[in-house]
């Protein structure tokens, strides 16, 4: 769902600092274990105000997370599922009715408060707990692709605070679920649209020249991080696409400059951002093990390698460091963080390299040396191949508040033929496997699979494929 743009080369009412007491914790705690309890949580006291307690620096260190009891079932009812069954994943908001639990999105029926109220119950015993939420309905959504485009026209934007990110607010601000930790992620393949696929670039779509136009990106972004940033215990992230999207450097700065420009308009500060992720729901690798942009062959740099292509990052995790150290020195806070979705980027299976490729040229060096298997760093939908990557986790680098999978794997990217469905959900040829590409993935096939339902409907062969070709394997 986050895409890859190559560049053309030529309501609570006190406002709280996001900094301030910090909570003593263990680092490099592994994520989700544990959580299928009942009760609940007593990581803060009851006689204590919510509205008095303080950010943590990383949320995740420490905490056990909430696994998501429809997801689960999913998973385990699939041959070998069990195996990953317990995993922490995010709960989705894609549309409006998501909010009280409808039914759609492939058998979902559980509302934002039923996945609290179970978050509560799974918080028993645990010093702390995460929820993890993925907020995503902006006006005229996702402007490059239409499998998941939204309910909202472009126009929208009132719709899209009243009825969307206000009874979220409300929601969230209950005192009931004061103790957990909610970490929202906000708008995936939104802003970075704005930098990437508006005109003059070959990479432009109509939709998107848009929304840079109207402005209701950027508006409903800040709106959001507003609303929500306001409640104490909600850690806002801003998706920021990941390396083969904004790493080049026509790409890199402008969207930390964008993401600072949301991040303060209207009632936005920088204090209502706790970080940004990468790779959401994408597969690009958080590391590749067997090559660095710094290597060159014969002298020529893997920067110029047509798979490269001058990006200056080579994964998500180099990438998600360098940008966050941009966006501290544009004005974010110091203390910001970064998570990196691994649900699909583990590409293992008898294809994975096992160590660095040929000498013989630089093409061949790269070709035989990434682990990334796609065609293109550009195909985002159901790809071929992949695999589970690294299994949640927390700090597990340097500027690294998580490894995630806010993305469940097993839900689709998009159906590969057109479906009708009141979703709002359309159809893109980047879920057709036969599809051979357009600019925004230099024209190659898409490399997506086959038989796919809507986006976010339960996809049992990429499930059992991505179990098939995990790494670390199971």
């Amino acid at each position: 769902m986050s895409r890859t743009m190559n560049p053309p080369h030529e309501h609570p009412p006190h406002r709280r600092d996001r900094r301030g007491r910090r909570i003593a914790l263990a680092t490099g705690a592994l994520l989700g274990a544990g959580a299928l309890t009942v009760g609940t949580l007593g990581a803060a006291s009851a006689n204590e105000d919510p509205s008095t307690l303080d950010r943590v620096d990383n949320p995740y260190v420490g905490a056990d997370v909430y696994v998501n009891p429809e997801w689960s079932a999913n998973a385990a009812a699939e041959p070998g599922g069990s195996q990953i069954a317990d995993q922490p994943t995010g709960v989705w908001l894609d549309r409006t009715a998501a909010i009280e639990g409808d039914g759609q999105g492939g058998g979902r029926t559980m509302g934002l408060r039923d996945h609290l109220d179970t978050a509560v119950e799974q918080a028993a015993g645990s010093d702390a707990f995460v929820f993890q939420v993925v907020v995503y309905n902006l006006p005229g959504r996702d402007c490059s692709a239409l499998a998941s485009n939204g309910e909202l026209g472009p126009t929208e934007i009132d719709r899209y605070k009243s009825e969307f990110i206000d009874p979220i607010a409300e929601i969230l601000a209950d005192p009931a679920y004061a103790d957990l930790r909610i970490v929202t992620t906000i708008e995936i393949d939104s802003l970075p649209n704005l930098i990437t696929n508006v005109t003059p670039r070959p990479t432009a779509t109509p939709e998107c020249d848009v929304m840079k136009a109207n402005g209701n990106y950027v508006e409903g972004v800040a709106y959001a991080l507003d609303q929500l940033g306001a409640i104490p215990n909600v850690y806002n992230y801003i998706d920021a696409g990941h390396y083969g999207w904004i790493g080049w450097d026509d790409n890199f700065t402008a969207s930390a400059e964008l993401f600072k420009t949301a991040a303060t308009t209207g009632g936005a500060t920088v204090d209502d951002v706790h970080g940004f992720i990468v790779n959401t729901a994408n597969f690009g690798p958080a590391v590749e093990p067997y090559y660095s942009i710094d290597d060159s062959i014969n002298g020529t740099s893997v920067r110029e390698s047509k798979w490269v292509d001058w990006n200056r990052y080579v994964d998500n995790q180099g990438f998600a460091q360098a940008f966050r150290t941009e966006l501290v020195s544009l004005g974010f806070n110091s203390d910001i963080g970064m998570l990196i979705d691994t649900s699909r980027s583990g590409w293992g299976g008898a294809d994975r390299p096992s160590g660095e490729g040929p000498r013989s040229s630089v093409d061949e060096f790269v070709e035989g040396s990434r682990v990334d298997g796609r065609i293109h760093q550009g195909n985002w939908c159901n790809q071929a191949g992949a695999g589970l990557g690294e299994r949640p986790t927390a700090a597990p680098a340097t500027g690294i508040d998580a490894y995630v999978w806010m993305k469940p794997p097993g839900e689709s990217d998009g159906s590969s033929t057109e479906i009708p469905n009141d979703e709002g959900k359309g159809f893109d040829r980047m879920c057709d496997p036969t599809y051979e590409g357009n600019p925004r993935n230099n024209n190659n096939m898409s490399g997506a699979l086959a038989d796919a339902p809507v986006s976010g409907h339960w996809f049992s062969a990429q499930f059992q494929e991505l179990l098939a070709n995990a790494y670390p394997p199971l």
